[in-house]
């Protein structure tokens, strides 16, 4: 069993993966759209993901506010969610992503990642991050370390 994590972007979804045992993620690849509200090619790209890597669950992004208030992007992630579960049939968990995207630039800062190269990864690691969030997070749960 895994689980898929995603960064969901205006323009791009960044796609994490989880080991067998559900302990690390990786990321995988950012899908990338034209238009905001084109869909189709990315839902179909996530399809052809969860029959690769055997996924049995997905975990999403949900950009809430610092206030912890939910704004116009919540609504647009909790459509897509809404989406992916009966395009796939898998269930999705959300999962507060505020500062993943602060978190994932400061890793690639410490990583030595030059400022121009870090638009190309930063969703990716976005989606590590919240996936990873949401394991360490259920392994704490059941009582695991």
């Amino acid at each position: 069993m895994r689980i898929m994590g995603l960064d969901f972007g205006s323009k791009t979804v960044g796609v994490a993966i989880s080991d067998p045992l559900l302990v690390t993620a990786q990321g995988i690849e950012i899908i990338r759209r034209k238009d905001e509200n084109k869909l189709r090619q990315s839902l179909a790209r996530i399809e052809e993901l969860i029959g690769e890597y055997e996924v049995e669950e997905i975990v999403l992004g949900l950009p809430k506010n610092m206030n912890d208030t939910l704004g116009p992007r919540v609504e647009m992630t909790l459509e897509f969610k809404d989406k992916l579960e009966r395009r796939t049939g898998l269930q999705v968990h959300t999962w507060d992503e505020r500062l993943t995207t602060v978190a994932a630039n400061k890793v690639m800062m410490e990583a030595g990642i030059r400022r121009e190269n870090r638009k190309e990864h930063v969703d990716k690691i976005a989606a590590v991050l919240i996936l990873q969030g949401f394991l360490d997070a259920r392994r704490m749960a059941q009582g695991e370390k």
